[in-house]
């Protein structure tokens, strides 16, 4: 990329405010600067150009051709500089909402709904956190989170938006009809974030289902279970996935639950801190987030 060749910045400016007020004293109360270090800077303009820029008679100052053609280019530059910075400050004065959820609901339950959160909330951008850890909701963290448990977090309010069950998940290729044949497949693990009672595992399965024989506890281990549904759909194994993170995937047939039985988990709920009980946006988010499920 070509360099480009321009005096200094300062110049520039001291130039185009004294164009502009047709006055020295006038440019320097607006840049906060000496008349004196503005006529310096109008002849250090005027020395790289080799070239005057102002006709200067007594009391008064008449522009060149020169110095107009240079007024007018940066006129209309620091107009386009001004309006950019502008529309930028507005944008980061806009409200934030941080949402804190598991990267599995984030990506694929939370994500695709962003749209109509923006439809109808057009004052508010939306960022999400994307992650396993429980991150505080003061504002830097989160704001609110999607929180998978039992509804009980000291100091903060839980509204409920949907109960999950888990099932044996896989690949139609794999044309699994009945239990028993798992003992014949490749059995997918994922870890469970830290605290969190009774997680869904395959011995918690086994032992429910009564199924005699299932090494519940071999196979590959995924600390992402975005990564086990990926090696399921690819036809690597069964995971023992919920049916509202994978919905989109078993109505596409990309997925299916050949059998139960299906395993009782707890619930997403929606978590934000007590101290914003009552406010029109939780009540709203609420809402959003309750319509799909």
């Amino acid at each position: 990329m070509q360099t480009r060749k321009l005096p200094p910045l300062a110049s520039l400016r001291a130039f185009e405010a004294t164009a502009r007020h047709m006055s020295a004293k006038r440019a320097a109360q607006e840049l906060a600067v000496t008349p004196t270090a503005i006529s310096h800077q109008l002849r250090q303009l005027e020395a790289w150009l080799e070239q005057p820029l102002f006709i200067r008679q007594p009391r008064q100052l008449i522009l060149t051709e020169a110095g107009r053609q240079l007024f007018e280019a940066l006129r209309q530059g620091f107009d386009l500089i001004a309006q950019a910075l502008a529309e930028l400050r507005a944008a980061r004065a806009r409200p934030m909402l941080t949402i804190s959820t598991t990267p599995t609901l984030a990506a694929r339950w939370l994500l695709p709904r962003f749209k109509r959160f923006h439809a109808d909330h057009p004052g508010y951008d939306l960022r999400l956190h994307s992650s396993y850890d429980v991150v505080p909701l003061d504002g830097r963290g989160a704001d609110v989170a999607i929180r998978y448990g039992s509804g009980e977090w000291p100091g903060m309010v839980a509204e409920k938006l949907f109960d999950v069950s888990f099932a044996p998940v896989c690949s139609p290729r794999l044309n699994l009809r009945e239990p028993a044949e798992l003992l014949h497949h490749t059995l997918l693990h994922y870890e469970w974030q830290e605290g969190v009672p009774s997680p869904a595992t395959w011995p918690a399965w086994r032992k429910l289902a009564g199924l005699r024989g299932l090494k519940s506890s071999a196979g590959p281990v995924f600390s992402d279970e975005n990564h086990a549904v990926a090696a399921a759909i690819a036809g690597h194994g069964v995971a023992l996935i919920d049916s509202v993170s994978i919905a989109a995937e078993l109505k596409a047939g990309l997925l299916v639950q050949a059998f139960g039985p299906h395993m009782p988990g707890l619930a997403y709920y929606l978590v934000y801190p007590e101290a914003r009980r009552g406010e029109a946006l939780m009540a709203s988010l609420l809402q959003w987030l309750r319509e799909p499920a």
